[in-house]
């Protein structure tokens, strides 16, 4: 694979938000919900979008998850490639598949993923959130950051797919923070997963060394198990304040889109929960593709 199966293009949509009538009804429906058992949490290190379509190991992983927790009512993700100035969730019925990258097959890009969306779960976010507005997007759709990991785990594109976007313009603790309050979704049939990279320095790649599973550079290798220390023992305020890791943390991070799903998953992580880790590998040098189970 060479160094063009890594672009991406990103876009910004607008802000779309509904009358507070609707919002109440909209609410009001997703509270109608019968309430579940607690559903796990989810990061998924989603590494290149040919995954969509590869046949290995990692997807192995995404197969066995979704065969190993119980089918969701919706899945509500926060992907490493929406980024937006503000808060904003997908409210439209029927989201598109976004191919948002660029130098890949025409295989990958015949991909449809067409898993129905939820106006009831956005609406039921907005109204959890309270410490910041959220707006109602119907322009965005899956990413790959969603469809190329979800699409193996719900083969069948039956469940709904709400994405939540990172607010570019927030320092990571307003991240964690913000999806604790999430936690009620978790007992309402809602899987929340985050979806990114947590080593993830595209620069540095060693491009030879893509079809080398677990060869990583120094760096590579203090930052991911320094992460997976925490995570393990849950001592979440490092992974917070990620910026003050020292020099390993600046190279495995050095933009936070793709770290930052993870903090998603990590605040709502309850006391008697204990992560699991899975597809726990390096690629390249200097990516990992490390996902973490919540309860």
């Amino acid at each position: 694979m060479d160094r063009k199966s890594f672009l991406k293009l990103l876009g910004i949509s607008p802000l779309f938000t509904l009358w507070p009538m609707q919002r109440k009804t909209l609410s009001q429906l997703a509270a109608g919900w019968e309430a579940t058992p607690r559903m796990p949490v989810l990061f998924l290190g989603h590494g290149s979008p040919m995954n969509a379509i590869e046949e290995n190991e990692f997807v192995a992983g995404f197969r066995s998850l979704g065969q190993a927790i119980e089918a969701p009512r919706a899945v509500l993700c926060i992907s490493a490639h929406w980024e937006t100035r503000g808060t904003q969730v997908t409210a439209m019925s029927q989201p598109r598949t976004i191919h948002d990258f660029g130098g890949f097959p025409k295989a990958l890009f015949e991909v449809q993923y067409p898993a129905p969306g939820s106006p009831e779960l956005a609406g039921e976010a907005q109204q959890l959130i309270k410490s910041a507005p959220v707006a109602l997007d119907h322009q965005w759709g899956l990413d790959h950051g969603a469809w190329s990991v979800i699409k193996h785990m719900y083969p069948e594109a039956n469940v709904p797919v709400v994405q939540m976007s990172l607010d570019y313009t927030k320092p990571p603790r307003y991240h964690y923070e913000l999806a604790r309050e999430l936690a009620a979704l978790r007992r309402k049939g809602v899987l929340i997963a985050g979806s990114g990279n947590m080593v993830h320095n595209l620069r540095r790649v060693a491009w030879d060394k893509l079809s080398t599973p677990g060869f990583a550079f120094d760096w590579a290798l203090e930052a991911s198990s320094r992460m997976r220390e925490y995570i393990l023992n849950g001592d979440h305020q490092p992974l917070i304040q990620y910026e003050a890791q020292g020099a390993a943390f600046r190279e495995a991070i050095p933009t936070p889109e793709h770290y930052l799903p993870l903090l998603y998953a990590l605040a709502l992580q309850e006391e008697d929960e204990q992560p699991v880790l899975f597809n726990d590998k390096a690629l390249g040098g200097s990516l990992t593709m490390t996902s973490v189970r919540i309860g």
